[in-house]
């Protein structure tokens, strides 16, 4: 045992004769000997049960709360989450509701558009009868000739107005209506004009209705006054104003009336079947002339001047 330790001491005097100046100085560090167990470093410590035992229970606690730190970071991103859905903005009901209408209203839009060219290039509902009423003196073949409407027409493509206008061009008609009848009927309804007054002419008896049109040539119905204007019409001021007398008076009185001559507006005589003679004069507070040209009648006379209503007088 003396053997190593001796020579490890003669090599370090030796350096240090040689060279004292960078001579080492190095630690001792004894051998082991042979069978006896290595000892640790000066500066290692030693860990005892005790103490590696806290250290795992520290480890463990470290890794439970890193864990629970995961979770709970996982949780709030969840929530997060959630709360950006619940936070978009739903659309309102009422912009829901609108919605659907539109939709709706365009597609029956659509439907409509295309039922109506399906029945407006189609014979599905076109005229197969056109029925005309209101006809008297003018017949049902004169309001088809004017009508022009070609049966199994669509019913849409028929202008309505346009056969009305046509219809009434007859003389004798005062007013036409036509109208369609689904699914496939027209009806054509006029309404034809009343003679009120006759007047002669070269060619025969002109009849003229009460808003002074002349609209035939034919013989006069049975007690039709004649009237004695110089130039009839629907514009003559004349014509105008005997018509506004006849329209005036009492239908009882009417009816005895053979004649009416208006030569001017103010100087209007009626000339009764039996030959008396009522002076009117204009056609200011006709009413009342009319009322009082009753009562007069009753009276025995053969003029009746009711021209001033304030003083009527019989002769």
């Amino acid at each position: 045992m003396s053997e190593p330790d001796d020579t490890l001491v003669s090599k370090v005097g030796e350096a240090t004769e040689t060279d004292p100046e960078n001579a080492v100085t190095e630690p001792l560090l004894a051998q082991p000997q042979d069978g006896e167990p290595e000892a640790p470093p000066p500066d290692v410590e030693v860990e005892g049960p005790r103490r590696r035992a806290r250290r795992e229970r520290a480890e463990r606690r470290a890794a439970q709360a890193r864990a629970r730190a995961i979770e709970e970071a996982r949780r709030e991103a969840k929530r997060r989450a959630r709360g950006r859905i619940m936070d978009e903005p739903k659309p309102a009901r009422g912009v829901v509701r609108g919605l659907k209408m539109l939709l709706l209203t365009v597609i029956l839009a659509v439907a409509g558009v295309g039922l109506a060219l399906i029945l407006y290039f189609t014979p599905a509902m076109s005229a197969r009868n056109i029925v005309v009423s209101g006809t008297g003196a003018v017949t049902r073949e004169e309001v088809l000739d004017a009508a022009k409407v070609r049966p199994g027409t669509p019913l849409l493509q028929i202008n309505t107005n346009q056969v009305a206008d046509r219809v009434a061009a007859i003389r004798r008609v005062a007013s036409a209506r036509v109208q369609r009848q689904y699914p496939s009927a027209l009806r054509i309804t006029i309404v034809e004009r009343i003679p009120m007054v006759v007047k002669d002419f070269p060619d025969g008896p002109h009849l003229y209705d009460r808003d002074g049109v002349d609209f035939a040539t034919a013989p006069p119905p049975p007690a039709l006054p004649y009237i004695d204007v110089a130039d009839p019409g629907p514009t003559d001021p004349t014509t105008k104003a005997a018509l506004q007398v006849l329209l005036a008076l009492r239908p009882e009185v009417a009816g005895q009336v053979a004649r009416i001559a208006a030569p001017s507006v103010s100087s209007i005589t009626l000339t009764l079947g039996d030959g008396r003679v009522v002076i009117w004069g204009s056609t200011d507070r006709a009413e009342e002339k009319a009322e009082k040209l009753a009562a007069l009648l009753t009276q025995p006379g053969r003029t009746y001047d009711i021209s001033s209503p304030d003083l009527p007088t019989v002769k």
